[in-house]
């Protein structure tokens, strides 16, 4: 496990055994889910039939409920876990909504739960980087695409679906913020026309050195790769990605993927039904996995290349069939396995 040098984490080696026991299912070749060794949660132990095998990552019989109420019906508010066949969504339907504020009371009907006393800075958090180059959509800055929904939505799951401890309220910060070295794991979106300063570039390289990791995730075809790729060689000038193969370790952690994951934004799915937002882009239809290792041969860094998972966790209150497709076979067990997978090395 690689040593990290966060100052706030007084557990580590607590955090880490609660992560090793993380996710309790392997997906199977068609998608059926297996029961492992792993020990398993409450919920998995409810979700088991008679043949040894769950349904589904979700309980089976979820009403999709009308999306406006924003609930999760049957959620206990305790943290412990929800009841089979009660949980509906907690999206608003159809509007995509975002506020780049961290704000604490919003939770667009993502359940809360409380942290254990003691292990404030113990749990895991999600923490979306907040860069500062140019890039706007209409839905707002790219650094803060699919936020909050998506990171309320992750962490309820990660909370749900696994034995890790997980802070209900997702931050974002600055790669200039001194406070990223209290957190082993980051997330940054959209970043194909990324432009970091050399400050940035410089907290950067120190974060990934010293035991961080972080999750890049939503851009697509080979100019935004090329945008992203210059900003890494300000990071790591002498160093390139490795492309991380179906056999590497990242993609059997905790679920067993037999394919690498991609996963489409709703919309464009629903226009063209097919599985990259970008088909006319024949450097966009592939889905990539690339890693960039720090000093010490630490895998530090995974840039998620033509998919979307964030959009699978934003979205998944909004079509039963994306939610099925997508957010339970793709984004969600991807999403798990890289967290856990960066906890644990």
């Amino acid at each position: 496990m690689a040593f990290f040098k966060f100052s706030n984490i007084s557990s580590l080696t607590g955090l880490a055994a609660l992560i090793l026991i993380a996710g309790w299912f392997f997906l199977g070749p068609e998608g059926e889910i297996k029961k492992t060794a792993v020990e398993m949660g409450p919920i998995a132990k409810s979700m088991v039939n008679a043949t040894g095998s769950p349904s589904s990552i979700m309980p089976s019989g979820y009403p999709l409920q009308p999306r406006q109420q924003g609930l999760f019906a049957g959620w206990s508010g305790s943290g412990d876990r929800v009841a089979p066949g009660l949980v509906s969504f907690p999206q608003f339907g159809g509007q995509r909504r975002q506020r780049a504020d961290y704000d604490p009371t919003y939770r667009n009907g993502v359940p809360n739960w409380k942290i254990s006393k003691g292990f404030q800075y113990d749990e895991f958090r999600f923490v979306r980087v907040k860069y500062q180059s140019y890039g706007r959509t209409r839905w707002g800055q790219k650094w803060a695409i699919d936020a909050p929904d998506s990171d309320l939505n992750f962490s309820f799951r990660l909370q749900q679906l696994t034995s890790l401890k997980v802070n209900p309220d997702p931050i974002y910060l600055e790669l200039t913020d001194d406070r990223i070295f209290d957190y082993p794991f980051m997330y940054m979106i959209e970043p194909g026309d990324i432009a970091l300063s050399q400050e940035e570039a410089n907290a950067m390289r120190h974060y990934l050195n010293n035991g961080g990791f972080i999750m890049v995730d939503d851009f697509w075809g080979q100019w935004e790769w090329q945008d992203f790729e210059d900003a890494m060689k300000m990071v790591f000038p002498n160093k390139s990605y490795v492309e991380l193969e179906l056999d590497h370790p990242v993609f059997h952690c905790v679920y067993d993927l037999k394919k690498k994951p991609q996963c489409p934004a709703i919309g464009n799915f629903e226009r063209t039904g097919e599985t990259s937002d970008r088909p006319w882009d024949p450097t966009a239809r592939e889905v990539h996995y690339r890693g960039y290792y720090d000093d010490k041969d630490r895998l530090c860094m995974i840039a998620c290349f033509n998919t979307d998972l964030g959009d699978g966790w934003e979205r998944e209150g909004e079509s039963e069939f994306y939610f099925k497709r997508f957010s339970e076979k793709e984004a969600y067990p991807m999403g798990i396995n890289i967290v856990v997978y960066a906890m644990t090395h």
